[in-house]
């Protein structure tokens, strides 16, 4: 899919001047990425040399720090944690066994939060059990009720969606387009943005959750982040025959070239980038209309803010992370016909 990645970065950047300013980094990004190399490793979810493994190459910690650039470096570094733990589940649960057993994943999924629930990992658990239950005691630690719900429910839909992929891939069937936005947000770990609140400290009014200037935002942003992933991971799915990805489901739907449905996804991209920009607009109103204090209207602005700028802080980190490549190379496995090989640091010189 050779100018699959260069079309999204540049396209974007060209076409939105929401997304044309770089992201900011964290000035201790650094010893970030040392301490959560070191957390990796201790915990067992990164084995042998680090940049063997794609988890290993994430670079979840440059992620961590352009998403939180003026964050509290403890809980930049919790939420570069749960972006470890993440993959580390996303990479289980694409190989056998469990990327065809919808029956695995709940097995799976129903350990991990058991443990959580109860607050401890059974014997002899997994690393993936004994970091959920340490990462999610960090995190609920001081957080409301409501929230706690919100989250575990989010893991939930994680869950159900990992599980649909599951029997996708069994069945050999390709999501519709219709179908497929919904499916990709539940399979991409919801409760990620959900953390954006104990990072900053703050929470979300609970009658705010049910607004359509929300909804869209959480959704939209959501679906910015899914869909530019898919476009930086297709040589590495389609590779596996994984049909759950962006660029495959229109390609398949619409009779596209790939490189034409990667364009389409763009489009597609900039469409929701725009929705989700609306929707910040016409927040003011809704303050109004629910009777916000100062202080959660505050609160709401700061965790907007995050939602809004993690679309440029996930390009940035795409050019700089090595999940994608092979041995910190540009996958060299699947480009499109015709096309260049694959270029993930296509934004380098805009940083």
């Amino acid at each position: 899919m050779g100018r699959v990645v260069d079309t999204l970065l540049h396209s974007l950047t060209d076409r939105l001047a929401a997304l044309a300013a770089p992201s900011d980094m964290h000035p201790d990004a650094w010893p970030l990425g040392e301490r959560l190399e070191a957390w990796g490793r201790g915990s067992g979810l990164v084995l042998g040399d680090p940049d063997t493994s794609p988890l290993g190459r994430g670079r979840f910690e440059r992620l961590a720090a352009r998403v939180f650039p003026a964050g509290d470096l403890e809980r930049v570094e919790l939420f570069a944690r749960w972006l470890t733990w993440t993959f580390a589940v996303d990479d289980l649960l694409d190989d056998a066994p469990m990327a065809t057993s919808a029956t695995a994943v709940h097995g799976l999924y129903g350990d991990l939060l058991k443990a959580m629930r109860r607050g401890h990992a059974a014997p002899g658990a997994r690393p993936l059990e004994a970091t959920a239950v340490e990462l999610w005691r960090a995190a609920a630690a001081g957080m409301s009720r409501d929230w706690r719900r919100r989250f575990l429910l989010h893991m939930e839909e994680h869950r159900a969606g990992c599980a649909a992929e599951a029997v996708g891939r069994r069945m050999g069937e390709t999501p519709t387009p219709d179908a497929y936005p919904a499916l990709r947000r539940r399979a991409a770990g919801p409760f990620l943005l959900d953390l954006i609140e104990p990072v900053l400290g703050v929470e979300l009014p609970p009658r705010l959750l049910g607004t359509s200037p929300w909804k869209t935002v959480a959704e939209g942003t959501a679906d910015v982040l899914a869909w530019s992933n898919d476009l930086a991971s297709y040589g590495k799915e389609t590779a596996r025959g994984d049909v759950h990805n962006h660029v495959v489901v229109l390609a398949a739907a619409r009779g596209l070239e790939p490189a034409q449905a990667a364009d389409r996804v763009v489009d597609h991209i900039v469409d929701r980038v725009m929705d989700v920009r609306g929707a910040v607009r016409a927040m003011n109103d809704t303050f109004a209309m629910l009777g916000l204090s100062p202080a959660e209207r505050d609160a709401v602005t700061r965790i907007v803010g995050a939602f809004v700028g993690a679309p440029r802080a996930h390009l940035d980190w795409l050019t700089e992370s090595g999940r994608y490549c092979r041995s910190g190379v540009p996958d060299q496995a699947s480009p499109a016909p015709g096309q260049r090989q694959p270029r993930l640091d296509a934004l380098a010189s805009l940083r």
